[in-house]
């Protein structure tokens, strides 16, 4: 919903707001945003195709970074610059309260790095207090890290490319058994995941009407047991 990189504004607006459209039309219920996307281009996009939201719609949004003028990642993570990114969201988004907010830890911008996260999380516990946030999540973050965070307030986890990418073989093997479904490979390693617990939200992009549609049938792709056991098996 925002240029090449998530920075920029995106190509076809038109196309865009059809999409968020449809896919709220079609029973999706969580939608997973930040207004460091574009920046602020996603989330004026949500509200201008959305608003006034639907009473079960639930947006979810990431604070704890900001772009350059050139779209590189830059950190946002002190306790004042979260402030200010929730604060960001709720007007670029039209809300009176984010239903849930995850930091991203930006100790390192690409991975997982051990830490204390208590400043931040200290931060958005203030911002639940203040009646702003309802629900404090993490992203890109260890199990260290969750378990700490645990200690401090109740928190859900968003974990980041979940699937990890395929080698040449889980590749194959993949393909083979979305063949017998008559799927596409992601749509069975969707329908995977969500059959791995009734707990997991799955966040997958979208980019057009038709791959929308295709992401929302592998809530209805049936996995037999022994799918599952081969796709458990692939190592």
């Amino acid at each position: 919903m925002a240029g090449p990189g998530v920075f920029g504004p995106v190509k076809d607006e038109a196309r865009a707001i059809q999409v968020l459209r449809d896919a709220v039309a079609s029973g999706v219920n969580h939608i997973d945003t930040s207004d460091f996307y574009g920046p602020h281009e996603t989330n004026k996009l949500i509200k201008k195709a959305l608003h006034p939201y639907a009473d079960n719609l639930c947006i979810v949004t990431k604070v704890g970074a900001r772009r350059d003028e050139k779209g590189g990642w830059l950190t946002a993570f002190t306790p004042q610059e979260l402030v200010s990114a929730v604060e960001d969201n709720l007007c670029n988004l039209g809300l009176e309260v984010m239903e849930v907010v995850n930091l991203r830890s930006m100790l390192d911008i690409h991975q997982p790095k051990e830490g204390s996260l208590e400043p931040q999380l200290e931060a958005m516990i203030k911002l639940k207090e203040r009646g702003l946030v309802r629900h404090i999540g993490l992203s890109n973050v260890t199990v260290k890290q969750v378990e700490d965070a645990q200690k401090l307030t109740p928190i859900a986890c968003v974990p980041f490319f979940p699937l990890g990418g395929f080698s040449p073989l889980q590749s194959t093997q993949l393909d083979e058994i979305a063949a017998d479904l008559q799927a596409t490979p992601m749509q069975v390693a969707l329908a995977w995941l969500l059959r791995r617990s009734p707990n997991i939200l799955l966040i997958p992009g979208t980019s057009s009407p038709e791959h929308l549609q295709e992401n929302l049938a592998s809530a209805r792709l049936n996995l037999s047991d022994e799918v599952m056991e081969k796709l458990n098996g692939m190592n």
